[in-house]
């Protein structure tokens, strides 16, 4: 069962949120962080899968701070905008609708943070920046070179795709070079592998890099 939810961020901003429920006792919960293209029919369809593993997903609108209900295609129009909403809201507040969310699925025990795209670069900041959480994984994320050296509270896992225009193997590298805890997994693939929406999607990287989630998160969360 899903259903979408109204939430407060401690600093008051009331936002949308995709709650994906399992069935029968959850196993734990989990926050899903959206890709550029905002709370879409894919990142809904990703906490649904989660779901049917068994996890409490929650998915915040992270867009909602400037633009609510935002909910994007993959079209080179999309991208742009997607962009432009990205640079609006920033990587700081966020995170505070991202503590929210994983408060309303903490009655389910443990809870994991995994993330795509900008999600993916969000998910590392959340890992190091808030507690709470469990375990994380991120996935090709633009820009977690920049913030290489930051410290994780938590176990984390990093996806990144070797034909990933937007995020140079160097970049990978010295990811792999500055956090030598967290392994660092790259796959035959583009930018948005996982994404079955997108061009970029490959099936064998996705389903490599979802058992791997899915091993941390049986490790970590439950």
């Amino acid at each position: 069962m899903s259903e979408m939810l109204n939430l407060t961020a401690s600093d008051g901003h009331g936002f949308g949120a995709y709650l994906a429920q399992p069935r029968g006792t959850p196993r734990g919960g989990l926050v899903i962080i959206q890709e550029i293209f905002g709370v879409n029919s894919h990142i809904r369809s990703v906490a649904d899968e989660y779901a049917a593993d068994g996890y409490l997903t929650c998915c915040p609108a992270l867009y909602d701070r400037v633009s609510p209900g935002v909910e994007l295609g993959y079209t080179e129009d999309d991208i742009a905008e997607g962009l432009r909403y990205k640079n609006e809201v920033g990587n700081e507040a966020p995170l505070l609708d991202i503590a929210a969310a994983r408060d309303a699925v903490a009655s389910a025990g443990k809870v994991g943070v995994v993330g795509y795209c900008w999600g993916g670069l969000v998910t590392w900041l959340t890992a190091c920046g808030l507690d709470g959480f469990a375990a994380a994984s991120s996935y090709y994320g633009g820009g977690i070179g920049g913030a290489k050296d930051l410290e994780p509270k938590c176990p984390v896992i990093f996806h990144f795709g070797d034909q990933d225009h937007a995020i140079p193997m160097d970049e990978v590298e010295s990811v792999k070079a500055a956090q030598q805890n967290s392994p660092v997994y790259v796959y035959p693939a583009g930018h948005g592998f996982n994404c079955e929406q997108r061009g970029s999607h490959h099936p064998e990287s996705r389903a490599i890099a979802r058992e791997r989630t899915m091993s941390l998160f049986r490790t970590h969360v439950g």
